[in-house]
């Protein structure tokens, strides 16, 4: 998933914003895909930041990436980031912009929008809802044996990961379909919408600012 969102961004970018960097596996994805890019990663916890750079100056990547602790639904409602450009080639999120509401994620998306350059990307991983109860079963089938292949069970891996707090403009899972997430998308002012990557409830989308 991640690398499908990695080979989507430009090879060539020269900056690339990511919403919610948690640990800092997708920078790390981007940043060995993209060997010209600085990546600016907003999260709302300095300890995700703190562990993300760990993770990635490990790896010899520091001197191109850059953590800011700041909640990004606070960025999309229109805050100025001081210690960053408002210009981007590409912006990428995994995993975190399904904790705004549908409006936020619209404003989120009208925000990126307007911060990329003519002919930037945007693209994002994130869980959505299923189109049928069928789906749904199999999806939960799928992930129970993966768990079993992991050696562990699903409510153990919950019980790791623990609950998403609060925090500013996210809140627990506010998932949208597919379909929702794309519309949106092309409200906000992408063109050629498209989904390179679906796995029952998890998909990569995104799409394109007009050159």
């Amino acid at each position: 998933m991640l690398a499908a969102i990695a080979r989507c961004l430009p090879s060539q970018a020269s900056c690339i914003l990511e919403l919610g960097c948690g640990t800092g596996e997708l920078s790390l994805q981007i940043l060995q895909t993209c060997p010209t890019a600085e990546v600016i990663a907003l999260d709302y916890s300095p300890r995700m930041i703190q562990y993300a750079r760990r993770k990635i100056e490990a790896a010899g990547y520091g001197i191109r990436w850059r953590g800011i602790a700041m909640d990004f639904g606070e960025w999309a409602a229109g805050k100025k980031v001081d210690e960053m450009s408002e210009s981007f080639d590409a912006c990428a999120s995994s995993l975190a912009i399904h904790h705004l509401s549908d409006s936020m994620k619209l404003k989120l998306f009208q925000r990126i929008g307007d911060t990329l350059k003519p002919g930037g990307c945007f693209w994002n991983a994130d869980p959505v809802v299923l189109e049928s109860s069928q789906l749904s079963q199999a999806y939960q089938k799928a992930r129970e044996e993966w768990a079993i292949a992991q050696g562990t069970t699903l409510a153990e891996v919950r019980a790791k990961l623990g609950t998403s707090n609060n925090y500013g403009y996210s809140s627990q899972d506010q998932l949208a379909t597919l379909e929702e997430h794309l519309q949106m998308l092309k409200t906000a002012g992408f063109e050629s919408v498209a989904v390179p990557w679906k796995y029952f409830g998890l998909a990569v989308f995104g799409g394109f600012i007009p050159s």
